[in-house]
């Protein structure tokens, strides 16, 4: 293949690879993003072939004892430990009433996750295996199956009588075009020994639980990322990074006396350098994105290609990476190839509704220096053809995006709350001291781009984003330095969205979600008396009747200054059931007073709260997981752990908590006596 050097990339500061021994400089941030397709394959490689280089020359003359003195010092010594690159890289009318599923941001658009339910059945990614409960009736809970899957399981979608598992598999052959193995080289921070990630789709039929099959198996270049699931549509976001030549290396065979001679190392890195590159521009495009591959339900393989004008380049300077959206239909009788659409950026933060998805990924400074100011591009997919996303539009977004809460659609209109960091500068410190603010900002699709339609007024400056949610017209944010402000906020008007109240409080939340269309239930972190950290957990329920004065209406203090809970850090593990007024939330504790046995003064439960708009929380009970400890045996070594609950469901009366070691039943009334468990753990020999 014809190479085609020298494709423009002048915003990520190729123009510094003429110069050998030069660091890229930082880049301004592109204030209208875009994306453009390719036009041939031809471009497609060059262009990543340029990144490459770029990425390659970037990392080895940070390495240099030159640079670091610019930026003070070179201390010396032994060399960090370096790896080289060798080696590649069905609910019947038996079920209950009412029940939960996983936690999603936007109702009617189901997440990924490692625990799904529909009232009568129970499925568990743990391990390697997938495990099949009948959790209808609750006194009869019981593990049906399991199933032994490729790789390692991350999430699964239930759909059905299918169980759609997304998997990452590490080999040498990553899906590579004919089945050959591609050798691939260690990345400076990457794992060695291992190729390249590869995504498997594997379709499960759980419609007899006691015998599931597996009727699908697919291959993606890329590892797992994020997916979402509307009606029968699974999108699937996959990033991957590049696929570096076998013999690359980023650092020189160590010898003392190399590393003494700091002129003769920095000669030898411009060397490897060199040698580096034309390994990159001998690299053939199947080398850098194999083709994917379908296995066949005898045994067969065939392979599942690409258009490379389905990938596109940003004109904004970003972290290197390939970013990949599959779409998938889960109704379709046969086989059916995804539909591809992949970005050349890194990935971020994931929010989609039925018809959008959005990604945010941060604009990437080479090296942090006063007088920059954080920002995000943003890129928008169109969700509304079933079986594929496409490209639409893009914005630059001031700030930094917490998580997927900060971003919303309604109506058309894209809500972003962001945290917007400045270097400023300061005497004694060429990196300048950092500021921060924070803002909600909207947009609408114009032209190709995301146009800016409003902003709000500033928000506590020196304060970052702890949590944020939007709610049709409504949006909350909070803030966090010394106190929680919760700042809500009238959107009726995208064109001009505006705080119209706030509420200072101990504390902060990290997870909003909303009751009703008048009151907010937070689970956050207790700060005592006199702004010492602790650790406790803090739920609360405000009432937000009153958008411009919003009240702090109950709160419950949950552990000790050594608990913690996985719904402080991921939504999927809150559970609230409006039905029954319940939430339920994983808790873990250390007791304070150590009675000399580790078991004791452990504690790993699930903690259920009745919530009651007009009267607070009200503890209901824990179910306790500490018995459930296990000995780990391997290669001659043994120890002990206790599962943590990670996720939970209920249905009816009953509450399930879920561990990676099992599943156990209670009710309601009563959740100290366990009307079920299963046991199952896969690193247990």
């Amino acid at each position: 293949m014809t190479k085609q050097g020298g494709w423009a990339l002048a915003l990520l500061g190729l123009a510094a690879c003429s110069d050998e021994s030069s660091i890229p400089k930082n880049e301004p941030v592109q204030m209208k993003a875009r994306m453009e397709s390719f036009e041939s394959c031809a471009a497609l490689e060059s262009y990543i072939e340029d990144a490459a280089v770029l990425d390659m020359r970037s990392s080895m003359e940070r390495s240099k004892p030159s640079y670091w003195k610019g930026r003070g010092g070179w201390f010396g010594g032994e060399p960090a430990p370096a790896e080289d690159s060798a080696g590649g890289g069905g609910t019947g009318s038996g079920g209950p009433n009412a029940h939960t599923g996983t936690n999603n941001q936007v109702e009617g658009v189901d997440e990924a996750d490692f625990v799904k339910n529909d009232g009568t059945r129970i499925f568990v990614l743990s391990g390697q295996k997938l495990y099949a409960h009948r959790s209808w009736p609750a006194e009869s809970l019981r593990a049906e199956s399991s199933l032994t899957l490729e790789g390692w399981p991350r999430q699964m979608f239930l759909h059905g009588s299918k169980v759609v598992v997304f998997s990452e598999i590490y080999a040498p052959d990553s899906g590579s075009s004919g089945g050959k193995d591609l050798p691939v080289a260690c990345s400076p921070m990457g794992p060695c020994g291992y190729g390249a990630p590869t995504t498997k789709v594997t379709t499960v039929d759980v419609s007899d639980l006691a015998a599931p099959q597996v009727t699908g198996e697919l291959y993606l270049p890329g590892g797992y990322h994020d997916a979402r699931l509307a009606g029968s549509s699974a999108r699937l976001v996959m990033r991957d990074s590049f696929r570096w030549p076998a013999g690359v290396r980023w650092w020189p065979d160590y010898s003392r006396d190399l590393w003494d001679d700091q002129s003769r190392l920095e000669k030898e890195l411009d060397r490897l350098m060199v040698e580096n590159e034309q390994l990159i521009r001998a690299q053939t495009l199947p080398q850098w994105l194999p083709e994917g591959r379908r296995k066949r339900s005898d045994g067969t393989v065939e392979t599942v290609g690409y258009d490379c004008r389905d990938f596109h380049k940003t004109n904004a300077p970003t972290r290197l990476g390939i970013v990949t959206v599959a779409s998938l239909n889960l109704d379709a009788q046969g086989f059916q190839a995804p539909g591809r659409v992949s970005l050349v950026t890194e990935p971020g933060q994931v929010y989609a509704n039925g018809t959008s998805l959005y990604m945010a990924t941060p604009h990437w400074w080479w090296w942090p220096e006063a007088g920059q100011t954080d920002y995000t591009y943003v890129h928008k997919l169109d969700l509304t053809q079933p079986d594929r996303a496409s490209y639409a539009a893009s914005a630059t977004v001031p700030g930094f995006l917490l998580d997927q809460f900060s971003m919303d659609e309604h109506e058309g209109v894209l809500r972003v709350a962001t945290t917007i960091t400045s270097r400023v500068a300061e005497a004694g410190n060429q990196w300048g001291r950092t500021e921060t603010t924070n803002r909600v900002f909207t947009y609408v699709p114009e032209d190709g781009q995301l146009r800016m339609l409003g902003q709000s007024e500033e928000l506590a400056k020196g304060e970052r984003i702890f949590s944020a949610r939007f709610v049709g017209n409504k949006g909350y944010v909070v803030t966090f330095e010394q106190v929680d402000p919760l700042f809500t906020f009238d959107l009726s008007d995208p064109a001009n969205p505006r705080k119209v109240g706030e509420l200072k409080i101990p504390g902060f939340s990290r997870y909003i979600h909303p009751v009703g269309d008048t009151h907010l239930l937070t689970v956050g972190v207790h700060i005592a008396e006199g702004g010492n950290w602790g650790t406790a957990i803090k739920l609360t329920l405000f009432d937000v009747t009153d958008m411009a004065q919003p009240r702090e209406a109950f709160t419950q203090v949950v552990g000790t200054a050594y608990s913690w809970s996985e719904a402080l850090y991921d939504h999927k593990a809150f559970n609230y059931f409006p039905a029954k007024g319940l939430l339920a939330i994983p808790f873990m504790d250390w007791s304070s007073q150590y009675s000399g046995d580790y078991w004791n003064n452990f504690v790993s439960e699930l903690r259920v709260f009745r919530v009651d708009l007009a009267n607070g929380f009200s503890p209901v009970g824990a179910i306790s997981m500490r018995d459930m400890y296990q000995t780990v045996n391997y290669n001659q070594w043994s120890w002990v752990y206790t599962p943590y609950v990670r996720r939970s469901v209920m249905a009816d009366d009953y509450v399930y908590a879920i561990t990676d070691a099992g599943v156990r039943v209670a009710h309601v009334s009563n959740l100290s006596k366990p009307l079920a468990t299963t046991r199952f753990s896969p690193f247990i020999q």
